[in-house]
């Protein structure tokens, strides 16, 4: 019998006294170690071949889908990020930037709301299906703005184990909703994660994004709208995150959200991580963080992990230059 675990404890599986250990050395005494980051701004990238996804996702598999953080608590295992005491990797300073997002065509049909018990569907917010090492997982996802109109933003852990394969069968399905598919089963054309996350699995870097094949000869963007994002922002904002949380007390059939204020992570400093009150569990990962409090907002992060079998905080990654930089290269594509 497999046990479901939240997204706090399938991020960090360790030992109570590994735990321990960890809350232990957060006092202000350690001496924080400096970390020059010498992979810089590059991003990783993996052209997909997956023709059949949309099919290969019956109901059936679906439902049966793993939360996908847990390939966040093999990453962070495998490579030994809890390197207490040091501090998060210097990026290179980059000015504020926001990029406007899309409004969906008018043609797009409507969904129906009557069924949902919680959030109401939004077009660009979707559930994402992929394949890692034999296993089907879930995650969130967020249409965003681009040239090509047709990129994803989602949780690194939710692209590629960090490191090792990239996902495949990878689909993303906009205003799902009680199995329903509204507006399409997306296929990825492309993944990309910044070299941080693909090479290491570091946490400070914890976002991807994919790009999707057009759909009955459409672009994502213009049938469900993207939002705009920014990079480089203050610390500290109000926002409102949403995904589809699917462990207990969670289904992960409809729609949640989060809001609150930021904080910095008193735990890992060095992740350079910010969480709000949330109780969001595992499928949630790498729903979109709206910054003010609606959809309509700029996005600045995504859902990344949480601490404890009851964990009130969800984390992000601060968006700065270098998944900036990964963003500008998908978005190009």
């Amino acid at each position: 019998m497999t046990k479901t675990k939240t997204l706090a404890t399938s991020l960090l599986s360790l030992s109570a006294a590994a735990i321990l250990a960890l809350v232990g050395t957060t006092s202000a005494n350690a001496a924080p170690v400096k970390d020059i980051d010498s992979s810089g701004a590059a991003v990783s990238s993996h052209v997909t071949q997956d023709a059949g996804a949309a099919d290969y996702w019956t109901p059936e598999r679906m439902k049966s889908a793993k939360n996908g953080d847990v390939l966040a608590a093999k990453a962070l295992q495998r490579t030994g990020l809890l390197n207490l005491g040091k501090a998060p990797v210097t990026e290179a300073p980059g000015a504020v930037t926001s990029i406007e997002g899309q409004q969906a065509s008018t043609d797009s049909k409507a969904i129906n709301l009557k069924v949902n018990q919680s959030e109401s569907p939004v077009k660009h917010i979707g559930k994402i299906f992929f394949t890692l090492g034999g296993s089907n997982y879930v995650c969130s996802g967020n249409s965003v703005t681009a040239a090509n109109k047709s990129t994803v933003s989602t949780a690194g852990h939710c692209v590629n184990e960090g490191p090792g394969a990239y996902a495949t069968n990878f689909v993303f399905v906009p205003a799902y909703l009680n199995g329903s598919a509204p507006y399409g089963k997306w296929t990825a054309k492309a993944l990309y994660s910044p070299t941080q996350w693909a090479s290491s699995g570091n946490m400070q870097y914890d976002t991807a994004f994919a790009v999707v094949n057009t759909l009955n000869g459409q672009k994502l963007a213009d049938v469900v709208g993207s939002s705009g994002v920014q990079f480089n922002a203050a610390r500290g904002l109000s926002y409102k995150s949403f995904g589809y949380p699917a462990a207990p007390p969670f289904n992960g059939e409809s729609l949640k959200s989060c809001s609150g204020t930021a904080t910095n992570d008193p735990y890992n400093p060095q992740f350079n991580t910010q969480g709000i009150p949330c109780n969001m569990t595992g499928g949630s990962s790498g729903g979109p963080w709206f910054i003010g409090n609606s959809s309509s907002g700029y996005q600045n992060s995504v859902n990344s992990y949480g601490y404890g079998s009851n964990s009130t905080t969800m984390y992000g990654p601060y968006w700065g230059s270098v998944i900036q930089s990964t963003y500008t290269t998908a978005a190009a594509s």
